[in-house]
């Protein structure tokens, strides 16, 4: 709505029009307007995402300096129920006065959050840092009181709110260099990273900052929202820029150029953070009444010479670390198939409603690996799940490093290929029913839908093709599910006593052209005493 200002005169003005003598009476002065907006600005400051660059560049050439300031005790005790009842008033919103598609929330800081991170509205040419003042947040249901909160606290991040619903945001950027974002339904799930440094290696993974965000104010009626970031760790700065474009579809456009202050030895490109606790396939923590519970059960890889990989997630037992090597890739993800609420039964936290996110390279990536990391988890609050892009270039001081691409928050993958998928994994003990047993043997099937196949008839010759790592494969069938309007292979795996974790390939095919994606596993053998158990004499 477009804002109006009215011409009001003065009293005098009204009693010299008025026919007759017109008498005031002394009136208390009315309570001060609500504030409106944010109340206070920096100094204004030249800004551009070359000077941006810059400003990482020479960060990168001094000692990385570790942020030291400590919350207020009252802030530092916060609980997560106390946390989360800070409220940030609407009316004090980035650009609510006036006529945009966006509005900015700021976060409180607290609980998890103990770094403060700069926030800066740039206009033009022009930035300003944005001061934190305790009146832009509602206290009244945390237990904290106004003379308790310093006016020089910070920010922990910041809310991307749109036009179709000022009350629930659209996108978060806050912790480290996490952030979010929704598809239609609203509903966020897992994360993305600016960065990953060192990720699933013996020693501790760092987790860079975003230290400071830009906020480009939006031209009217543009779906586009325009964040600058500055990072900052012990190994590297750099410079970012997300264009956001609100959609059913949320697409964030990512460029962004690095400048390491020491050598990296296992550097994340685009990494995606996720959870994975118990599904399909996966039971090792059965002890929940929930089928299934997990933000992403796949991580989905389309190669540089166009093959698309499937490789459904597990909670391992032991932490394991997975290197898919490429060049080029064309595109990966952490993605959520699996829709359908009862399959979840969750009615509090919406599993069903999760968005996958898919990461679409910008240019020439060059040589390198998708790497997965599994992390064993017994809780769902923990993300346990990282896929990202390693480069095989050796990553050292001295140089900069320049990447973009494209982020695809979304309840189907926008670029999915013309072949079948996988719908559904699922495993169990192997062998014939009613016959004993004479090694032991892991069974494996595989449902598969879309495509061509559910143009396909039951005399088709369709042909599961199997390969493993290890051990050998047997009893592979293939055929149609007609209920799922697609087809179900399955095999068993007979390890042959290994222990060590054997890597699985299938693809469907038919007069030698595949029909489906290739789907990949990783199944870690129980040890012999367990396989032995159930070889019956």
């Amino acid at each position: 709505m477009h804002r109006r200002d009215f011409l009001r005169g003065s009293a005098a003005n009204f009693a010299a029009l008025a026919p007759w003598p017109m008498q005031f009476k002394q009136q208390k002065r009315p309570p001060p307007a609500p504030a409106r907006g944010i109340a206070h600005f920096g100094e204004p400051q030249q800004f551009s995402f070359d000077w941006l660059k810059g400003l990482a560049q020479a960060k990168s050439l001094t000692a990385y300096s570790e942020p030291v300031a400590a919350l207020p005790a009252a802030v530092q005790k916060l609980s997560w129920d106390q946390w989360q009842s800070i409220r940030y008033r609407p009316e004090r919103t980035l650009w609510c006065e006036d006529d945009l598609f966006f509005r900015i929330r700021f976060d409180h800081l607290g609980y998890t959050m103990k770094r403060s991170v700069r926030m800066y509205a740039v206009e033009r040419n022009t930035a300003r840092q944005i001061l934190f003042d305790p009146t832009l947040f509602d206290y009244s249901r945390s237990g904290l009181k106004p003379g308790e909160i310093p006016k020089q606290l910070g920010f922990s991040g910041f809310n991307v709110l749109f036009h179709t619903n000022w009350a629930d945001d659209r996108a978060v950027f806050q912790g480290a260099s996490y952030f979010r974002a929704v598809d239609a339904s609203g509903q966020y799930g897992m994360s993305q990273r600016g960065l990953a440094i060192d990720t699933g290696m013996a020693r501790p993974e760092e987790f860079p900052d975003f230290v400071a965000f830009y906020l480009q104010k939006p031209a009217p009626e543009s779906t586009l929202l325009t964040v600058y970031a500055l990072l900052d760790s012990p190994s590297v700065t750099g410079a970012y820029r997300f264009i956001i474009d609100v959609a059913s579809t949320l697409v964030m456009d990512v460029d962004f150029t690095l400048y390491p202050r020491r050598r990296i030895e296992r550097l994340g490109i685009a990494p995606g953070t996720s959870m994975y606790l118990v599904g399909e396939n996966d039971h090792r923590v059965a002890d929940d009444w929930r089928p299934q519970i997990h933000d992403s059960d796949g991580l989905q890889m389309h190669t540089g010479v166009g093959e698309w990989i499937w490789r459904p997630l597990t909670n391992p037992a032991h932490l394991q670390v997975n290197s898919y090597l490429d060049d080029n890739p064309r595109g990966f993800g952490l993605m959520q198939r699996d829709h359908n609420f009862a399959d979840y039964q969750d009615d509090g936290v919406w599993y069903d409603r999760r968005p996958s996110c898919w990461v679409a390279p910008k240019g020439a990536w060059g040589k390198g690996a998708v790497m997965l990391v599994e992390i064993p988890t017994i809780d769902e609050t923990m993300d346990n799940i990282v896929a990202f892009w390693n480069p095989a270039e050796e990553i050292v001081p001295g140089r900069d490093y320049s990447y973009g691409y494209r982020l695809y928050w979304c309840r189907e993958n926008p670029f999915a290929s013309r072949l079948g998928h996988a719908q559904a994994t699922r495993d169990g003990i192997g062998g014939i029913v009613g016959q004993k047993r004479s090694e032991f043997s892991w069974r494996f099937v595989i449902d598969f839908v879309g495509g061509d196949l559910p143009m396909l008839v039951a005399s088709d010759k369709v042909r599961a093709v199997v390969s493993t790592s290890q051990g050998h494969v047997q009893l592979v069938s293939v055929r149609p599910l007609l209920p799922l309007k697609g087809w179900r292979a399955m095999f068993d795996l007979v390890p042959g006593e290994a222990v060590e974790p054997i890597n699985l390939r299938l693809f469907l095919q038919l007069d030698g052209q595949a029909l489906t994606e290739t789907w990949i596993y990783q199944y870690t053998p129980p040890p012999l005493s367990v396989q032995r158990s159930y070889v019956q004499t």
